[in-house]
């Protein structure tokens, strides 16, 4: 007998299938979105509840208009983020560098591309990432981390780099590399061409005694000795593992291939017997069996791991704001998801190169390369690997500063 309120049921096969999977529910719980909204609820928000109070101290409490009591009258924080000035992620701007050791971790930009052999532009980098990083908050729902509750990050500003002078440029990002790491605080730089490799890496060597293996992400070799003469975009890994403590055999890059590799870089990588994989080899053994490698051969015998990350080893459809673009580069997804592996074992520092803002479009490159920065500091910070360079740091550097009282352009006594 069939019921007016019951639903009719046909025996057809097909249909049978239909409603089978009509029916079906599946366990949220196994489902990442399920997991990740539980996980939001562990996150304490005091941080962001001081940052309100912050903002109303230095900007003024709101008009009696507006509702919302949080608001203050000046653009203060993260928020609006169409507004303000721009450090990256709107952290903190560590005007005196003497705080960034009250800091987790610290962003410096390096404005130099005198060390570019084709496209220019990239001095801008640290302008384009910084500005664009404002869409970011510093909460990822995935990973169920949120930066400002979980660590401490501040932005120092730029180094001054010298127009036109690889050699007293390097000097500088090398002394300023240093200051960071010595205080304890994780260096981020942000390029900059990547001949700003050499000295980054040799600002953190020479504060330790400890030996840094490297994961570096590329489409280019970039190891030959010299191009056109100087010390180029091309040649950081040549002169980083002359250093001692900076061991040949524990370089690892990730995504060479095409048709921009020098012949000259592959007789280095050749005779120092550094390791090489391929975009093509990543496409075979996958992203978890890529990560595992490169970290394998990376941290192999050495204290620390320093990662370098060139926005140009992602397909150029994606990135084509980049001095050197070259298709047949990583996807996205790919990307990151190898990045914050990377970073999951604990880096001493890291470095994010080539975006140059003059190629850009719509600003995606910039994008993609505040995107790489905060999954690695997501990724460490779940991983809880954020700091562990610290117990590394046995000859810090003591640079000295000048000396200076009162306030500058102000009338204030």
């Amino acid at each position: 007998m069939f019921f007016p309120h019951e639903r009719r049921r046909s025996h057809h096969p097909a249909d049978l299938h239909r409603d089978d999977r009509r029916f079906h529910h599946p366990d949220l719980t196994k489902l990442g979105g399920w997991r990740a909204m539980q996980k939001e609820a562990e996150i304490p928000g005091t941080r962001w509840e001081q940052e309100r109070q912050w903002a109303l101290r230095m900007g003024l409490t709101g008009a009696d208009s507006i509702d919302d009591k949080s608001i203050p009258t000046f653009a203060r924080g993260e928020l609006p983020h169409y507004a303000g000035i721009n450090t990256f992620l709107k952290a903190p701007y560590a005007e005196d560098v003497l705080e960034v050791a009250n800091y987790d971790a610290t962003v410096l930009g390096i404005p130099f591309d005198g060390g570019t052999t084709y496209r220019p532009g990239t001095r801008f980098g640290p302008q384009g990432l910084r500005k664009i990083s404002a869409l970011y908050t510093p909460y990822n729902y995935e990973l169920g981390v949120d930066l400002r509750e979980q660590m401490t990050l501040c932005d120092a500003g730029d180094v001054f780099t010298i127009p036109a002078n690889l050699e007293k440029s390097f000097d500088q990002i090398s002394r300023a590399v240093s200051h960071v790491f010595s205080s304890g605080s994780l260096p981020i730089m942000i390029g900059g061409d990547h001949s700003i490799g050499f000295p980054c890496v040799r600002g953190i060597a020479e504060c330790t005694s400890k030996k840094i293996g490297i994961v570096h992400f590329d489409r280019h070799a970039d190891i030959q000795e010299k191009d056109l003469d100087e010390r180029m975009h091309t040649t950081p890994w040549f002169h980083a593992t002359n250093m001692p403590n900076v061991p040949a055999k524990n370089l690892v890059q990730v995504g060479i291939g095409g048709w921009q590799v020098p012949r000259d870089a592959v007789k280095v990588a050749r005779d120092r017997e550094t390791n090489i994989i391929t975009m093509g080899d990543m496409e075979k053994m996958g992203i978890d069996r890529t990560a595992e490698m490169a970290l394998e051969m990376a941290w192999d015998g050495v204290d620390m791991v320093y990662m370098s990350f060139d926005i140009d080893s992602i397909d150029c459809g994606f990135v084509p704001g980049t001095g050197w673009p070259e298709p047949g580069g990583f996807l996205p997804r790919e990307a990151l998801a190898l990045a914050s592996k990377v970073a999951a074992e604990g880096i001493c520092g890291m470095e994010l190169v080539e975006v140059s803002p003059p190629y850009d479009t719509s600003d995606i490159t910039a994008l993609m390369g505040t995107r790489v920065i905060v999954d690695v500091l997501g990724s460490m910070v779940s991983a809880g690997t954020l700091g562990n360079h610290k117990r590394h740091i046995d000859k810090p550097v003591a640079i000295p500063h000048g000396e200076f009282t009162g306030k500058r352009w102000s009338n204030a006594t």
